[in-house]
Order: structure tokens, then sequence, then C-alpha cells
């Protein structure tokens, strides 16, 4: 916090209210939600999230206000001075239980086999508030699930509409993919006309997934597929981890957030029983080299600009259907993961002489996008397809509780050579900003023979706000960088540049906070304190750039197993070879559903 924020924070004006006879003083405009975690006070919802999803719909934050004759949703009710607010009175409490009651009485009741058993919001709040029965019977709404889509999957049955996946992918992503539709009893949450995710213009980012309270939204679980091919013995199966799975895998063990737990991570997958353990890292070198090359070749011919980069998935698609006129801009280099695929298949295929056609390559992301990205026809130049597998960091959890790994008390072990040396550039890919300074590392570098002075740019390069800008001296002469994080960000910037603003290099990823905050990361419900807020992806992304500073090697064309790799593949930076596997390209797509009305079957609800 700099000094004018201190300025800010003084002039600010505060009221004082009581809550539970404990008097608070918050700034004026505070709902009573957050003023009561000032005084100690946790008042449940199933569907506010701080600044995101603030709508009073789910009525489990009611709370008994002095002077009121009804009850009202504190997480929307701002506060007064003299205020006077209960919480748990008997008429509060009621209010809560018979919400609770009621949602549970058309929710289905297969907790054992459930997706989201014992991370559910609301079997959790039935837990806190005791509900051993349910009074209400009678009619209940069903909806068939949408498992079109290869990475997001709906369960609408169990929607509960919080409104949550509207807010986050309306508000924060721009999507607009979600709605509410019908009214009464039938009402449900779903994307246009009760079309699957597959037919609209979904991103896959997986943004909603991470905050559904249930499993009405999740990914796929291709856990099976994994152990189909670990149980192969005429397969070969490689697997590759990307950078911010160390900072978050941990979570689902009882480390704190964003603890770096690499060396556990490798040992859990070789006890899974994966033939290699090779880290992404190792080809988001690759990118680098590729990237910063046809950037520099933009450079001395003039353009075009902006040059943007192309290593999240969901962010590709969502260029591809809003912003189709920018795709000739996006840099042709696939994704490391994509990239990884391809040389595993070629490159570590001729090293080890293993036949390609029998190597399954998994992956394993903190992005549901990874698994429509793989499924890509473009995604298949080594002559198979790149990954066969993509599995999030929940799905790998779920992989290592299966086996009986004791996670905690793993050793540490070292990922596999040659495709697991990495660079520190790699690694910071997994953070907003990672791409643009690991780049940078790298042209500076190349076109000036002397280190980018890193210092004076981290603060304009790392953060977590929205959008972030910088301009580094060339010998060209100045170039303007860019940052944006969540697709939000992205359509504000997309729109500066379409009015006027020039910049040279955009780095664009399609979660917020980058992959740290991707759609298959560890979900961290209200009740352990993500309430929406950005901070836990911050600790991730500093604990990233603390591992970083550890490596041997903190630049892309250092890495010695990149350098060989080129020596004796490649040949050198955008040669043939490497254009043919390691480049790509994308398809404009339509915003609107593209199915015929007449036509498609549009699923209803049945009452049962």
């Amino acid at each position: 916090m700099d000094d004018r924020d201190n300025k800010d924070n003084k002039n600010e004006k505060t009221v004082t209210l009581t809550i539970d006879d404990k008097q608070a003083t918050v700034p004026q405009g505070t709902t009573i939600i957050e003023a009561a975690k000032q005084v100690g006070i946790d008042i449940p919802s199933l569907c506010y999230l701080k600044g995101v999803n603030e709508v009073g719909t789910c009525r489990v934050c009611v709370v008994e206000i002095e002077g009121s004759r009804v009850l009202q949703a504190s997480c929307v009710y701002p506060v007064s001075e003299g205020l006077v607010v209960r919480t748990n009175t008997k008429r509060v409490l009621k209010a809560r239980r018979t919400v609770l009651q009621l949602l549970l009485s058309e929710h289905p009741q297969d907790c054992l086999t459930c997706y989201r058993n014992m991370n559910c919001e609301l079997q959790a709040m039935a837990h806190r508030f005791n509900l051993l029965e349910i009074p209400f019977h009678g009619e209940r709404t069903t909806y068939p699930n949408d498992d079109k889509s290869v990475a997001v999957m709906r369960e609408p049955s169990k929607c509960i509409r919080c409104r949550r996946c509207v807010s986050v992918c309306s508000a924060i992503q721009q999507a607009f993919v979600y709605s509410a539709t019908h009214r009464g009893f039938e009402s449900i949450i779903s994307p246009a006309f009760g079309m699957s995710l597959d037919d609209v213009a979904c991103i896959t980012c997986g943004q909603c997934a991470n905050v559904c309270p249930t499993a009405a939204i999740h990914e796929p679980d291709n856990t099976p597929d994994v152990w189909a091919a670990l149980n192969d013995p005429d397969k070969h199966v490689v697997v590759q981890v990307a950078p911010s799975i160390r900072v978050s895998i941990g979570e689902e063990f009882g480390f704190p957030i964003g603890a770096v737990v690499t060396g556990k991570l490798v040992a859990a997958l070789r006890r899974l029983g994966f033939d290699k353990v090779f880290d992404t890292d190792f080809t988001a070198d690759v990118t680098i080299i590729e990237e910063g090359h046809e950037f520099l070749q933009k450079l001395k011919a003039g353009g075009p600009f902006p040059h943007l980069s192309s290593c999240s998935p969901g962010w590709i698609k969502f260029c591809e259907h809003f912003y189709p006129e920018f795709l000739d801009c996006v840099s042709t280099v696939k994704s490391p993961h994509s990239i990884f695929g391809a040389l595993a298949k070629t490159y570590h295929a001729e090293k080890t002489g293993i036949d390609p056609a029998k190597m399954t390559v998994v992956s394993v992301m903190p992005c549901t996008a990874k698994k429509y990205e793989l499924n890509r026809p473009e995604m298949n130049d080594s002559g198979f397809k790149d990954v066969d597998i993509a599995i999030t960091t929940r799905e790998l959890a779920r992989l290592i509780r299966q086996a009986g790994i004791d996670f905690a008390n793993l050793p540490e072990e070292e990922f596999d050579t040659p495709l697991g040396i990495a660079s520190g550039a790699g690694l910071i890919f997994g953070a907003t900003g990672g791409v643009i300074e690991a780049a940078l590392r790298t042209i500076y570098e190349l076109e000036t023979g002397k280190e980018l002075p890193l210092p004076q740019y981290v603060q304009s390069l790392r953060g977590m706000d929205g959008f972030k800008q910088a301009e580094v001296e060339m010998p060209q002469g100045k170039i303007r960088v860019a940052i944006a994080h969540g697709t939000g960000n992205a359509k504000m910037l997309l729109e500066k540049i379409k009015a006027g603003e020039h910049y040279h290099f955009v780095e664009i990823m399609g979660c917020p906070g980058g992959c740290i905050g991707g759609g298959g990361q560890p979900i961290l419900s209200y009740r352990r304190g993500w309430e929406g807020s950005m901070d836990y992806r911050m600790d991730r992304a500093d604990s990233l750039y603390k591992a970083e500073q550890e490596l041997p090697y903190r630049k892309s064309h250092e890495n010695p197993e990149v350098k060989k790799l080129y020596d004796e593949f490649l040949l050198h930076p955008l040669s043939e070879k490497a254009h043919k596997l390691l480049h790509t390209s994308y398809t404009p797509r339509s915003r609107y559903p593209q199915v015929d009305p007449q036509v498609y079957e549009l699923p209803g609800p049945a009452i049962t």
C-alpha cells in the first residue's frame, strides 16, 4: 500500500454499528456480511462472492435488523450509523434452516457418488446447521446432464440458482454464456435456449466450475483414461506437469496456499506408475525461443502489431469467437502443453527408440481448456495426437488418493531428463505477466547482448492488476508491452487497441491471475476463506517467483537441454521442422449458437 492509499483511507467516511452486541467501525457502504467479519462473526451464504456475485439470492445470509419488520440479506444490505444487527436469533436460524431444507428437498440425494463429495458448500452448510431430516416432500424437477463439451460438464439438477456462474462468466470473463431461464419451480441457470456448452460461445475456461458451490458445473472426469493407460503393458506413458501445479496441488493435501511441493509432486507421479515424469516448463522455454524470434521478425518487418501471446487456450477460443479480426496478430506458436506432446512423440521417441504409436502423453494442467485444446484438429503435427489426456489439478489429487499415496510424507524427487530441465523463465509462465517477462529476458538479451534490467520492470510486469503495461528500450526504439488476465480485461485491452492505442507485444491469459487461477485448480470455497478475493492467487504467484530464483538458469535461451534440442533436432528457431511441429493456426468462430433451433431438441425439465 502506498502513501496515496493511506491518504485515501484516512479520508474515507466510516460508520459504527452493533452486531451481536459487538461494535464495528467500517467504511460507509460496507455490507453487513463484511462488517460482521471485522468482529469475527461468520454469516453463512451460498451465493455471495465479494465483488463478483452480490445478489442476495440464496437467503441463507439473512439477519435481523432492529426496526425492520422483515429479515434482510446481509450480503447486499449496506451498513448505516447506529445500525443494530442480530445474526443468530431464533427467527434467523429458523429461516436459514428452512431455506436449506427447501434447497435439499429439490436436490439429488447422491452425495456419496457426487463429484463434489466432501468439498460441496451445500453439503457443508447442511452439516453446519445439523440438518438430519428434510420435512418437505413432493415433486422434484430434474434436467438431463450436459456432457457434450470435452472441457466443462453441467449437471443442472444440482444447480441451486446462486448465479455465481452467471456473474463470473458475465462480469469477469465477459463471455456471457449463462443466464436464468424459466420461472418459479422450473427456473434454471443455463446457456441460451437450454443449449449445450458445446453449442454456444463457451471459452472452456472453467471459471464457472471454480465458483459453483455444488457439482452443477465441473470438468469431465478423465481419471479412468489415465488408469487405463497406466495399466496397459504395451503403453509407454509419460506425464508433463504445468508450472502452477507445484504451487497448488499441496492445497488438496493440507499444505498452505501456495506451498511449493515440486519434489513430492514428482514422487507421487512416479508412484502412480508413469514411465517418465517431465516438466512443461521445458517446453515453456521452447515457446519463448520460438515466440521471441517470431516477435523479433515482426519488429524488424514493422508488424503486424500487436503481437498477441498464444499460450492460453481459453483466451485463444475467446479471440476466435469475439475478436476474430485479431487472429492474424496472434502468435502462431503452440502452447507449451501442445509443444510438449509434439516433441515427446518425435524428439523423445527418436532418442529413446520408443514407437510413438505406443506412447501416451498425459498432461497435468491447471486448466479445463486444455481438455478442449488437445482435441483441436490442428494439434497432431507429429503424425499423432500431440497430447492424449489432460487432467486438472483436482483430478490428479483424486488419482493420488485412489492410489493410497501419503502425499505429505513423500520424499523430494527430480524430474526426468531431458524434457524435465527448465529455466526460471519457463516456471513463471504460471502467473499473469510471466510470459511477457520471460520473453523480454530473452528478446532483450538477443538484441542488446545485455541482461534485461529486471528490477525496474518488475512492478509493471507482476501483480494482480487486471491490466498492466510497460515500455522497454530496444535498438529498434521503445517497444510497448501490455498484460491482461481474465478475458474481461482482455476485452477492455482489445477495445483500446481498436480505438487506436498502440502496443507491440501483448500477453493475455484467459483466467484471472493466469494459470495459478485456472479453472482446474483446487476449489477454495467461501467457507475456506476465498470470498471472491484474488489474494490466494497472489500467494501462488509469489511462490512461483521465489522458486524461480532458486533455479540455476533464469532465461530460456540459457537452458542447456533446449540448446541441445535445437542442435540435434530442430536446427534453429523458426526452422522448417520447428514450424511443422511447434506452430499452428486458428479458426474464426461465431459468437452465436450454430444449431438450427427448429431441429435442436431443447432439454427441458422433467417433474419426478
